[in-house]
């Protein structure tokens, strides 16, 4: 589900729980897998923010970093391993125009087993 999709999804959800629906029916209707909590928590932020609850304004996720995007990472990250993560964000800021956030960058990194070695100064530190 897209963006748009997940929109449109919410909104018919909150309409629905406006019309008297249980949490349960209304989720079902919107073609939405949540829990109980998980209803009440958006019906809450519906509430309280209006229709800016409904959209998913987050940055950083893993699912904007595929594809070339995520080959590019890596090979930037094997090439050069002492690069740091914000000039990865620039970087993939400015050639794919996605924005990442660093600790993306960095759970990423992680993940593919290309994390930045730590400088011996910052070893040394450590070590005390």
């Amino acid at each position: 589900m897209d963006k748009e999709e997940d929109y449109a999804a919410k909104t018919q959800f909150v309409i629905s729980l406006q019309e008297g629906q249980s949490w349960k029916k209304a989720a079902e209707n919107a073609g939405l897998s949540m829990s109980q909590s998980n209803a009440y928590r958006l019906w809450g932020a519906f509430r309280q923010r209006g229709e800016a609850a409904l959209k998913d304004g987050r940055h950083g996720h893993a699912y904007k970093l595929r594809g070339d995007a995520r080959t590019f990472l890596e090979e930037q990250c094997q090439q050069a391993p002492h690069l740091p993560s914000s000039t990865l964000q620039k970087q993939l800021q400015e050639r794919f125009d996605l924005e990442i956030s660093i600790s993306q960058i960095n759970r990423v990194r992680a993940a593919l087993g290309l994390s930045r070695p730590l400088t011996s100064r910052k070893q040394e530190k450590k070590r005390k």
